[in-house]
C-alpha cells in the first residue's frame, strides 16, 4: 500500500516553513536542516524560504518505507 500524497497535501504552489508544519509533514527545524543538507530544494522569495509542493510530494515519496510487521 502507498500513501497518496497528492490527495493528503492541499493544492497550492508554494509553501513556507509555518505551513508545511502546519501540516505536520515536517517542523520548522527539521525543515531546515533537510534543506541546508540539499535534501529539500527550496525558492527563496526575498528573505523567505517557500518548498513547491511537488518538492514536498518528491521527498516524501523517497522517503516512505513500508514497515515489516
Amino acid at each position: 500500500m502507498t500513501t497518496n500524497y497528492d490527495a493528503l497535501i492541499p493544492k497550492g504552489v508554494l509553501f513556507n516553513l509555518q505551513e508545511i508544519q502546519n501540516m505536520k509533514l515536517l517542523k520548522i527545524d527539521m525543515a531546515k536542516k533537510l534543506i541546508y543538507k540539499g535534501k529539500i530544494e527550496v525558492v527563496k522569495v526575498g528573505s523567505k524560504i517557500h518548498v513547491s509542493r511537488s518538492e514536498l510530494i518528491r521527498y516524501l515519496e523517497e522517503n516512505t518505507f513500508a514497515v515489516a510487521s
